[in-house]
Parts: C-alpha cells; sequence; structure tokens
C-alpha cells in the first residue's frame, strides 16, 4: 500500500479587521462595613435562635411569635450568607 503525502498546515494568523479587546476594570474590596453587616446579620441570627430556645418562653414577643422564631432566625442567618456571594 503507497504512502500518503504529508500536508503542510499554515500557522493561523487572526484577521486584522477585529477590534481590540477592552479591558474590563476589576471591582475592588469589599468596604468594611460590608463585612462587619454580613457577620453581624449571621450572628444576630444565631443569638435570636439561641435566645429562642433558651428564655423564648418568658419573653412576651417571642412568645406571641410562638414557631415563627424559627423563620426569623434563619432568615437572619440566610440573609448573612447571601451576602457572602458578593464579599470580595
Amino acid at each position: 500500500m503507497p504512502k500518503s503525502k504529508v500536508r503542510k498546515k499554515t500557522t493561523y494568523t487572526p484577521p486584522g479587521d477585529r477590534r481590540t479587546p477592552v479591558k474590563i476594570r476589576q471591582p475592588g474590596p469589599s468596604h468594611p462595613i460590608y463585612k462587619g453587616v454580613m457577620f453581624g446579620l449571621m450572628l444576630l441570627g444565631l443569638a435570636w435562635l439561641v435566645v429562642n430556645y433558651l428564655a423564648g418562653t418568658e419573653l412576651q414577643f417571642m412568645a406571641n411569635l410562638g414557631n415563627w422564631n424559627f423563620a426569623v432566625g434563619f432568615a437572619l442567618m440566610i440573609s448573612g450568607l447571601l451576602m457572602t456571594m458578593r464579599w470580595r
């Protein structure tokens, strides 16, 4: 069987009519207050749940909320966790 010929490939050259890419400015680090609010919300949610377990029946406003105390505590913690996605 005869051997096939090897073809030379030309080197790739990009077309010259394309625009130059625009550099996108990277956002800087988050403000220190943002970090404080983020961690504060997570700790406040944790503290809300701990107080609910320890003294929830003795505090009138927490007793009125009943099982909604769990929703309040978890909502605070989740909002702090959602803030971590934008933290730099």
